[in-house]
C-alpha cells in the first residue's frame, strides 16, 4: 500500500520566510487551513485572503479553508482562554471527529501533498496532529506525516 505524504504547520513564532520556504522545501502542493476562524487580524500573513494569494503567487499552492476540521468555539475557549486541560481538550476534539464521521467525507488521496494549517508553532498540542492521527487510524495508516 502507497501510503499518502501530508504535511502539517503552524504559523506562529514563525516569519513568512520561514514558514514559506518550509512549505516549498516540502513539496506541498495545496495547504488546508484547519483553523475555525482564518481571518483574525492576530494571523498577520496568515489571514485567509492574504494567504490564498500569497500561496498562489510564491509557490503556486492552493488554499482551501476546511472548518470541517477544527474545533468548535466551545472547545478552543474552553482550553486556550479558560487554560483547559490538554487530554479533555484531546478527548472532546477526537470525539467531534468522530461525531462528524471526517473519515467517511475525505479520502486519502484528498491529503496527497497537502499540508494541514493552524496557529499552534508545534504539533504536540494542536489538533492538526489529532486530525491527522485520527484519519491515519480510521485509514490503516494510510497517511505518512510530517509535521514541519
Amino acid at each position: 500500500m502507497e501510503r499518502t505524504n501530508v504535511s502539517t504547520i503552524g504559523f506562529t513564532k514563525t516569519n513568512a520566510e520561514n514558514f514559506f520556504e518550509r512549505l516549498l522545501s516540502a513539496g506541498v502542493t495545496k495547504v488546508v487551513d484547519v483553523r475555525l476562524h482564518n481571518t483574525s487580524q492576530l494571523a498577520g500573513f496568515a489571514k485567509a485572503d492574504d494567504l490564498d494569494y500569497l500561496l498562489k503567487k510564491i509557490g503556486g499552492i492552493q488554499y482551501l479553508h476546511q472548518p470541517m476540521l477544527a474545533p468548535t468555539d466551545s472547545m478552543l475557549k474552553a482550553f486556550k482562554k479558560e487554560k483547559g486541560d490538554w487530554r479533555a481538550y484531546e478527548v472532546s476534539f477526537l470525539g467531534l471527529m468522530a461525531e462528524r464521521q471526517i473519515e467517511q467525507r475525505f479520502k486519502p488521496e484528498m491529503f496527497d501533498r497537502a499540508c494541514l494549517l493552524c496557529s499552534e508553532d508545534k504539533p504536540h498540542q494542536c489538533h492538526r496532529r489529532l486530525v491527522c492521527e485520527y484519519l491515519n487510524e480510521k485509514w490503516n495508516g494510510a497517511l505518512k506525516v510530517l509535521h514541519l
